[in-house]
């Protein structure tokens, strides 16, 4: 039987708090640059978390920050487990969340656009 909406839905705001904190304070990885969590993404079931992450910087430093961010993801699962009382330690994937990158390119193409008779 699923767990009620609400229940989900303060689970996954406390996973995006937790997971946050952890980037932001807790992984020393010098491979790890300015890494911003912008959400989570948690299973029915509790046991898989896809955490969306947006990094400053150009291409090849997003690269190594989700490789650092990858290798500390048992570290974070654990971590979450121990924190948040959970019955069994989630399986964490990190992704790069392109929202920001695209909003910014559709700003600059209608900016663009303005410009022009």
């Amino acid at each position: 039987m699923p767990a009620p909406p609400h229940r989900h839905e303060r689970l996954s705001d406390q996973v995006r708090d937790e997971v946050a904190e952890l980037v932001a304070a807790e992984l020393k990885d010098p491979r790890i640059g300015l890494a911003t969590v912008t959400g989570v993404e948690l299973s029915p079931d509790y046991r898989h978390v896809l955490a969306l992450v947006t990094v400053l910087g150009e291409a090849e430093e997003q690269k190594r920050t989700l490789e650092g961010l990858e290798s500390a993801a048992g570290f974070v699962a654990h971590e979450l487990a121990r924190r948040l009382r959970l019955r069994r330690m989630p399986e964490v994937v990190f992704a790069l969340d392109r929202d920001a990158q695209e909003a910014e390119r559709v700003d600059a193409l209608l900016r663009e656009m303005k410009g022009k008779p």
